[in-house]
């Protein structure tokens, strides 16, 4: 199943997932964009997101207003929803409008192979040193079998001789069984996740591990207006 967040009181880009995308509201088009994937769920924290779903024909859930991060939000449309804990729970976010169906379903197929009590996944892709730099596009260092290190809205790893080095941009997409949503939303938050205001870090700093995809893709969360601009450009 594939559950996106859709919270509305966005605080840097108000109303953000409302805004068109070429005729489209950005989570609707987001919806659109994964719906033949799987099962697609609006997670909304507003009865107006929830109609506007229900008018483009995407099943929605009313959730809390109160939700801290998307998991969280997903977490309780999961319950709501009364899946079963081996269910595949796939994270979209709502400001991923361009996201590729092929990232998606690498994603469904990487959290369908793991096992265990705890299954967590998302994926990368490489990046320019130039683009590493901005804040709003997250890091991600990995190691050897490709799980994840550590996220950072700083440029990682710090290159200090200068030598040529690849970076790696984190899509914001996260795969669990739903027994592991429910367990990491359980933790208690993280100081590292509270600095640097990214709730991936919570897992890590529990001791958990996140197993990493590395994928192709053209898409970015849209997170300003000027991020907005930049997509309707490239992707006209």
């Amino acid at each position: 199943m594939i559950i996106i967040p859709a919270r509305l009181a966005s605080t840097r880009f108000p109303n953000k997932i409302l805004t068109d995308i070429f005729g489209l509201p950005m989570v609707i088009k987001t919806a659109k964009a994964v719906e033949n994937i799987d099962e697609t769920i609006i997670a909304a924290d507003s009865e107006e997101v929830v109609k506007i779903a229900q008018k483009y024909g995407i099943k929605a859930v009313l959730t809390s207003v109160n939700h801290e991060s998307g998991t969280d939000r997903i977490n309780e449309a999961a319950q709501k929803l009364d899946l079963s804990e081996n269910e595949t729970v796939i994270n979209v976010q709502a400001d991923e409008p361009f996201i590729e169906k092929e990232v998606v379903l690498a994603l469904k197929k990487r959290v369908e192979e793991l096992s265990g009590k705890w299954v967590m996944a998302s994926c990368y892709k490489e990046v320019s040193k130039d683009e590493a730099l901005e804040p709003n596009l997250v890091k991600v260092v990995v190691s050897k079998s490709q799980n994840a290190l550590y996220f950072s809205r700083s440029r990682i790893p710090y290159d200090r001789e200068n030598t040529l080095i690849r970076y790696f941009g984190h899509l914001g997409l996260y795969g669990f069984t739903f027994r592991s949503l429910q367990a990491f939303c359980k933790l208690p938050a993280a100081p590292l996740e509270k600095i640097e205001k990214l709730e991936q870090l919570r897992a890590l700093y529990h001791g958990k591990t996140i197993s990493m995809i590395e994928v192709k893709s053209r898409s970015f969360g849209i997170d300003t207006k000027e991020d907005l601009e930049k997509a309707l450009k490239i992707f006209a």
